[in-house]
């Protein structure tokens, strides 16, 4: 009998890759978008779930459980990206970020979690990003949104490890995805204070996630960590310079790494 995974955000880019090489691997998956245009894609069971709305979850986890009495595996990867100087970003899409990357991951750790109990078994990977291990400038609100569900995870991992349920983050760097296409970008005013870094800043985040690597990769990743007995709390996927910059900033005085920061942004 095949693992049963639901995955959040499975139409593009990450999402889209890591639900067809899981499918190619075996498992019963289910891919998750907010208007799925056909029931089923290349092995793909699609369900309409929007986690910034509750009732949304609440069907898509029963629908799930209804046909396949357990889901063995929840990928929380869907997500937004969000860019601009702190000052300039509404409010409302500040508490919008954190609805799609924090809580909405979180509402749907808490439909499936009863099940996962009941059967002493499950695993829940969390998609956070690399950027969420330090602050980084233009982009405060999304590093802070996976940042809190990182933290969050190594959590309550803890709380539900006598419940036999395991918990890991999984945190890619940049990948060539449409994700630049979805970000809200704080508008590029001529008369900002912030006109001239932000507008450096930005274009270097397009050109990274133009240089990225195949999403794919991601889904090899993930592949081999549902494999794994005993998964580890932080996994991080991405080119060699991304990940050896959370491990500097650990070594590194603080004013140093701020400082690598400002020259690789040109700041």
């Amino acid at each position: 009998m095949s693992q049963v995974i639901l995955i959040t955000g499975a139409s593009s880019g990450i999402g889209k890759s890591t639900a067809h090489y899981l499918v190619s691997k075996g498992f019963t998956v289910y891919g998750t978008s907010r208007s799925p245009k056909q029931p089923e894609e290349n092995g793909v069971k699609f369900i309409a779930l929007d986690v910034t709305d509750r009732a949304t979850i609440k069907s898509s986890v029963a629908q799930v459980l209804k046909i396949e009495g357990r889901i063995d595996v929840l990928i929380n990867n869907a997500g937004k990206g969000i860019t601009g100087p702190l000052e300039e970003i509404p409010e409302d899409e500040l508490k919008s970020i954190f609805e799609t990357n924090y809580f909405g991951p979180l509402a749907l750790i808490k439909e499936i979690l009863p099940a996962m109990r009941e059967r002493r078994s499950g695993l829940i990977i969390n998609v956070t990003s690399i950027a969420g291990f330090m602050g980084l400038p233009y982009r405060s609100a999304y590093s802070a949104t996976k940042g809190a569900l990182g933290l969050t995870t190594e959590a309550l991992r803890m709380e539900l490890k006598e419940f036999n349920v395991k918990l890991c983050n999984v945190a890619p760097g940049d990948f060539a995805t449409n994700i630049a296409s979805g970000r809200y970008h704080a508008p590029l005013s001529p008369t900002s204070p912030y006109e001239n870094n932000y507008g450096k800043s930005l274009a270097l985040m397009d050109e990274h996630v133009d240089q990225g690597l195949n999403p794919d990769i991601m889904g090899e990743a993930i592949y081999k960590i549902i494999k794994t007995p005993n998964p580890d709390v932080n996994y991080k996927v991405g080119a060699f310079m991304q990940k050896i910059s959370i491990f500097l900033k650990g070594v590194l005085p603080g004013k140093i790494y701020e400082r690598l920061l400002l020259n690789h942004y040109k700041l």
